[in-house]
């Protein structure tokens, strides 16, 4: 009955989260306390039964449970526990459940964070989250079920895609989505404030710290999803512009957008039009990847479903949810001011450029995204946007937008005088020329984008350093003086300086491995060697080796750099029994500044093979840069001033001779 329970659980999930929806609502229309705080304990219940579900489809896989049609998809009496465990969310169904369940866990988190917030805000804000975990629900219960069975049960499974048999598959997903869901409580604080008609900057500082949150959490899932593709697929590269990949690319640029928004919104009461519409567009955007990963309309490695019946119903959610938040928002937005004044040269106006470059960005990648889906479903036929599209579009905007990230922090807020700042900045920009402009030099040649972008990274390294500078040259000298201004910076201002600086690291990594790895594909036969940017690859042949259920012809490869011995590889080619396609297994030798990458290709005749060799100069600057973004979130997500403590509640005071409760007079 395992099955069963689940789907009980599932029902009565979505039985709590329809009174969620409606209940704290209608209690904050009518002032009723108590039926706002039934909300809490309705986003407790809701978790409670999706823990139970998601549970039993874990008990359901662990247990080799084929009679559940969603585990005879994707698993196999030969698949591994911890990937049993993990095949929960290998497919369509599950990942569904996955996600829902995370959305429980930040509408309980939201409860509990927000207890000091105003009772009818916070009610608004869980009715918002439940509204939107109706819609899954409802999807999943209707279109995606986990839990249908399947007679007569099978005595085998058809086993978990290959692809996903990877440690790095553990964790992409959930982090993914974390990210994903994380953004529907941003988009549940704008409408609440829309609601409430309270659109100051209150609701834009208590949205920051759950922005910031989901922003990094989105980050770390795509880098570690490029990360697993980068080593996993065997081709070398970190980012195709796969479908898929742009649509985590969209909600990720606008909510960079909306995190930089809402602090000109708490800090200055400004561009509250512009973080209300963000918040909005990021929402919609995650509704729009789901929409593109399970509705079958895109063929990719990383889309779940081919279901026409399931895209019609996650798209009709996103035209409902999307077309009540424009309706109210185009309704209560006229009524907010334009906020205060700037001058052309300000914090407030480099923001407004970064808002619109962003946007901009997002636009060409989904232009680039859905331009072929749209020249197809009106008879057009095919076509494919690749590449070269994206990077002739995006990477123009991209740069002045680096730019300004560097010169943001060093302009002050309302107006800055353009003389003061050029004598600021001079210094930097001169040494950030000279630096970045010789930097490609140290491999060998120059490449005129390269040295753009690494003067760019430059500029952006040295204007932190000076903002800190200005920041930590104490009033008064001597290490006390230092120690009350490094207590001074706070977690908001150092997260900030933490992400940009992993831009640049990032924008680094990526203008070197860009223009100067280096890629062989050869035939090597056993004892046969090739040379790559100075590196020698000797091949030694293979040997099989049996997996837990794979079988893999495995490489044996040494590299030298002259004459030295620098490490010893071992790729693999796997063959699952249970599936007609072949995986390839990339082995690495990971320093700071270069990767070497061998993978095998296709075998040959006298046991040579294909065997395809990389040279990545930089590439872990590039998974160091994606950490140090991730990082820099959640450290400002920690500043103190986004906890806000309800005062105490006081009694009247009682008048001069009154008596006490109880207390009788002579």
């Amino acid at each position: 009955m395992i099955a069963e329970t689940g789907q009980l659980a599932l029902a009565l999930a979505l039985a709590l989260a329809l009174v969620q929806a409606v209940l704290p609502l209608a209690g904050a229309a009518r002032g009723d306390r108590r039926w706002m705080a039934a909300g809490h304990w309705m986003a407790w219940g809701v978790l409670l039964f999706l823990a139970t579900a998601y549970a039993c489809l874990t008990t359901a896989f662990v247990q080799y449970d084929f009679s559940v049609a969603y585990v005879a998809q994707h698993a196999n009496l030969a698949l591994p526990l911890h990937y049993r465990v993990t095949a929960v969310w290998g497919g369509h169904e599950g990942s569904l459940l996955l996600w829902v369940l995370i959305l429980a866990l930040w509408t309980v988190a939201v409860s509990h964070f927000s207890r000091s917030l105003p009772r009818t805000m916070v009610a608004r804000i869980i009715a918002v989250l439940g509204a939107v975990t109706v819609g899954f629900l409802a999807f999943m219960i209707f279109t995606s079920n986990p839990f249908d069975r399947l007679i007569p049960a099978p005595l085998d499974g058809r086993d978990l895609n290959p692809l996903l048999q990877d440690p790095g598959m553990i964790f992409h997903p959930p982090l993914l989505y974390m990210g994903y869901v994380g953004f529907s409580v941003t988009f549940a604080f704008a409408i609440a404030a829309l609601l409430n008609g309270r659109l100051d900057a209150a609701w834009a500082r208590w949205s920051r710290p759950w922005a910031a949150v989901a922003w990094a959490f989105l980050t770390l899932g795509i880098a570690l999803g490029s990360w697993w593709a980068y080593y996993e697929l065997g081709w070398g590269g970190w980012w195709f512009w796969d479908p898929v990949e742009n649509a985590s690319l969209m909600p990720w640029l606008t909510g960079t957008a909306l995190i930089h928004s809402l602090a000109v919104t708490d800090k200055r009461g400004g561009f509250r039009v512009w973080t209300l519409m963000l918040a909005i567009v990021t929402f919609g955007l995650t509704l729009l990847g789901a929409f593109l990963v399970r509705s079958g309309v895109i063929t990719s490695v990383h889309a779940f479903a081919t279901d026409p019946e399931r895209g019609t119903f996650i798209l009709a959610f996103l035209v409902l949810s999307m077309g009540l938040a424009l309706a109210l928002y185009t309704w209560r937005a006229p009524r907010v001011g334009p906020g205060p004044a700037f001058g052309y040269l300000s914090r407030e106006s480099g923001l407004l450029a970064n808002n619109l470059l962003l946007a901009v960005a997002t636009l060409t990648v989904l232009l680039g995204t859905l331009y072929p889906l749209a020249m197809d479903a009106l008879g057009g036929g095919r076509i494919s946007v690749g590449p070269p599209y994206f990077e002739a579009v995006f990477t123009p905007v991209m740069l002045p937008l680096l730019v300004l990230m560097g010169l943001g922090p060093l302009l002050r807020w309302k107006l800055h005088a353009p003389g003061e700042l050029a004598r600021a900045i001079a210094g930097i920009v001169v040494a950030a020329g000279v630096i970045g402009g010789l930097w490609p030099l140290a491999l060998g040649a120059w490449s005129p984008l390269t040295a753009l972008s690494t003067v760019i990274a430059s500029f952006i390294l040295l204007a932190i350093a000076l903002d800190l500078h200005g920041r930590l040259r104490p009033a008064t000298p001597g290490w006390n003086g230092l120690r009350r201004r490094l207590k001074g910076l706070k977690p908001h201002y150092l997260g900030m300086h933490l992400a940009h600086a992993g831009v640049a690291v990032f924008l680094i990594g990526v203008a070197m491995v860009s223009t100067y790895e280096v890629e062989r594909d050869v035939r090597l036969a056993p004892g046969d060697e090739v040379t790559v940017a100075g590196y020698t690859f000797t091949f030694l042949g293979t040997h099989e080796r049996v997996g837990s259920n794979f079988l893999a012809d495995t490489g044996r490869v040494t590299v030298t750099r002259d004459g030295q011995a620098i490490a010893r590889l071992h790729p693999e080619k796997r063959h699952y029994p249970s599936q007609s396609m072949p995986m390839t297994q990339a082995a690495l030798d990971r320093g700071l500044f270069r990767d070497l990458y061998v993978s095998l290709g296709d075998p040959l005749d006298d046991g040579a093979w294909v065997v395809r060799v990389y040279y990545k100069p930089y590439m872990t600057w590039l998974w160091g840069g994606c950490l140090f973004l991730t990082l820099g979130a959640l450290l400002a997500a920690t500043d103190r001033r986004y906890r806000l403590v309800r005062a105490p509640r006081t009694r009247p005071a009682r008048p001069a001779g009154a008596l006490r409760p109880g207390e009788a007079s002579c």
